[in-house]
């Protein structure tokens, strides 16, 4: 368990999804640089997380996982990190109460700066250049000097994920994340927004818990600050490997780069890189399964990525479309469950529901997204096993990426303000609403 395998060996195994890098000497000092960088996370706070995790494990508590698409270097800044931060905190709250058991928070963040891509050109007006695959890799710019991939990026990555751990740290500790402040904004949002009005009986429950504890005098340390942990999809192998270290207490491997990591769908070979790495790190992590997955397939992934069982190690977050998830999720669960794994169900609404607008936009229909979380939760409550969680792509932001919701926002109002450089994104009010209903959903689970 202890050896972590090197870049060689790894690369030896064929992975999908990485850059190819014009000069091996930079990613070699790249690389180099990465190894004697500080963790950005502590493998106790890894460890916290695997048992917060082993509770949705066991029904006991909710996953919240949301953030962007694909961060930019750009986007670090104290207003953004912010805007992202309020609205989970929002959401989790209503998430809370709803649902009676903590909601576990995990920031889509600090790390989510490389993404794969189905194509590695793009064309355009004739010219092909390298697709953009994240800002750790490329520049967003279509020309040929920023399409070229750069090593040196991955060092960016770290510092800017440094830079925004430490603004969430500062956040959540602050006074920022009290719990009587993230409620007043949410009434904001009810009273002051014509579609948040039919989410005024629950904020008024809210209310009047909270009126109740203040009364008694109830004001635990709980209430004033929260435990908000960082994940990302390990995709780049350079910066993934780099950062994973052994642990100077228990002599394990893990993953400094962030709390929890996952493989993406595309890069889920059971004798893949990527599985390879993982299944010898001692974080918490995931592993996304689409509508190609089988029964066998999700038993292979827990042998061989959780093979002592441990509650709270393996996360399966599950991403059919609104369409297949009614007929493709339930065989999965069913297997999974007789054979007596542990295993936290998590639901990823929007990755199998993206289209082309008319308008040329990619995009996502507001409706699909809650229609697969509750197919998602009709299948657990068919079965009498527990959703454990949404893994969301959403910004703090007002932006337009994702038609409908209470705004309507309609194909032709997409470019208002499409802001993502890869997939669309909930924006605060859809993010806000999506709470509010799957907080429905949960009371009746």
């Amino acid at each position: 368990m202890n050896a972590i395998p090197t870049l060689e060996q790894l690369h030896a195994l064929g992975p999908k999804q990485q850059p190819t890098y014009p000069d091996s000497g930079a990613v070699d000092a790249a690389v180099a640089r990465l190894r004697t960088a500080p963790p950005l996370v502590f493998a106790g706070e890894c460890d916290d997380l695997t048992d917060k995790i082993a509770a949705v494990t066991r029904g006991e508590a909710f996953l919240l996982q949301g953030g962007d698409c694909a961060e930019t270097f750009a986007g670090v800044t104290a207003d953004n990190v912010r805007n992202k931060l309020r609205v989970l905190l929002q959401m989790a709250v209503v998430l809370t109460y709803a649902a009676s058991v903590p909601v576990v928070k995990l920031g889509r963040l600090a790390g989510q700066y490389a993404k794969p891509r189905s194509s590695d050109l793009e064309t355009r007006d004739g010219v092909t250049l390298p697709a953009y695959r994240g800002d750790a890799v490329n520049g967003y710019d279509f020309t040929p000097e920023a399409r070229v991939p750069d090593p040196q990026r991955l060092v960016e990555v770290y510092n800017s994920s440094a830079a925004t751990l430490n603004l969430v740290r500062a956040f959540v500790t602050g006074g920022y994340a009290d719990l009587r402040q993230v409620h007043t904004w949410n009434t904001d949002f009810v009273q002051n927004s014509p579609f948040g009005q039919r989410y005024e009986a629950m904020a008024d429950e809210i209310e009047r818990a909270l009126t109740f504890m203040k009364a008694i005098g109830a004001d635990p340390d709980e209430f004033h600050r929260v435990d908000f942990h960082s994940s990302h999809e390990a995709l780049l192998l350079e910066y993934e490997q780099s950062l994973t270290r052994i642990d100077s207490r228990t002599d394990l491997p893990y993953n400094v780069s962030a709390h929890f990591v996952w493989i993406g769908e595309r890069t889920r070979q059971l004798d893949g890189a990527h599985v390879e790495l993982l299944s010898k790190i001692k974080n918490p992590i995931g592993i996304k399964l689409g509508p190609t997955t089988s029964p066998d397939d999700a038993l292979a992934y827990a042998a061989r990525l959780n093979p002592q069982n441990t509650p709270g190690r393996l996360t399966f977050i599950t991403r059919f479309g609104a369409g297949k998830i009614r007929d493709g999720l339930p065989a999965l669960v069913e297997k999974v469950t007789a054979e007596g794994l542990n295993v936290a169900w998590v639901c990823d609404p929007m990755h199998g529901n993206t289209f082309e607008a008319s308008s040329g936009y990619k995009t996502r229909r507001f409706d699909d997204v809650i229609d697969e979380v509750q197919g998602f939760f009709d299948v657990h409550r068919g079965l009498g096993t527990w959703p454990g969680g949404v893994h969301v792509e959403l910004t703090g932001d007002d932006v337009t990426e994702c038609v409908g919701g209470g705004e309507e926002i309609d194909e032709v109002g997409l470019s208002h303000r499409y802001e993502s450089v890869c997939d669309p994104r909930l924006n605060r009010v859809q993010s806000l609403e999506l709470a509010f209903l799957v907080a429905e959903m949960l009371r009746k689970a």
